[in-house]
């Protein structure tokens, strides 16, 4: 568990998160990221993402959302939403700003971290909160894949912070169009900037290669995507 640190929450609990650092460093010069998970934990796809954006250069943090419920280092089954479901109900934004807040500090005072290029990132459930980082932290740039219950943060794109980027599935029935027309068209209202994807004949989840649901030419394209989205961003 040497990748692991312990984040002290401002409601008292403690948060584990995974961490992954670039090989190729030069002191406070590389951008940071903030890694959310799936409503699975932070299990091994997420592991490997996080390791896939430090071979990109960023400096990663995966924290465990579930850590009031959960025991640490918590996974759950992708054919088991059932084992998962009571932790991700008892999920509350007050409780994931302030492990948002952790996860920023952590990056912000990291030796290797430029805290002026901090962005972050979601899958599933994670999306949502990537969603709320944005409207919460001073990023650089948000990324959400397939977000489920997204509409309910509408309120909050007043307060983004940059620019977004959205991605989703064409054929995806957990996630309705009118779910995305909630958030996209807050997001026009509230004037921020985004751009919105949808891979037509992908489905939910389609970017996780541990999943039935995986589409190889739509998650290799949000892939390319979303380094040039951060990219840009940092530049």
């Amino acid at each position: 568990m040497e990748k692991y640190v312990t984040l002290k929450i401002a409601d008292g609990t403690d948060m584990k998160a995974y961490t992954a650092l670039p090989q190729v460093a030069f002191g406070k010069t590389n951008p940071g990221l903030i890694l959310v998970q799936e409503a699975f934990g932070v299990n091994h796809h997420i592991r490997d993402m996080a390791d896939r954006f430090a071979a990109q250069g960023f400096v990663v943090i995966a924290p465990e959302m579930y850590h009031r419920t959960a025991p640490p280092y918590f996974e759950g089954s992708y054919d088991n939403f059932e084992a998962v479901r009571s932790h991700a109900m008892a999920l509350t934004f007050e409780n994931n700003e302030a492990d948002l807040k952790a996860a920023h500090r952590w990056l912000c005072h990291h030796e290797l971290v430029n805290p002026e290029n901090i962005c972050s990132i979601g899958y599933c459930m994670g999306g949502r909160i990537s969603f709320l980082a944005n409207a919460t932290l001073p990023i650089k740039a948000g990324v959400s894949y397939y977000s489920g219950n997204i509409q309910a943060l509408a309120a909050r794109a007043p307060g983004v912070s940059c620019r977004h980027l959205f991605f989703w599935g064409g054929l995806d029935k957990h996630i309705g169009q009118d779910q995305v027309d909630t958030i996209i068209n807050a997001m026009d209202e509230a004037g921020k900037d985004y751009v919105n994807v949808k891979f037509a004949n992908a489905d939910h989840g389609f970017n996780c290669d541990e999943r039935s649901s995986y589409h190889e030419k739509a998650a290799k394209e949000a892939w390319a995507l979303t380094l040039a989205f951060f990219n840009n961003a940092i530049a």
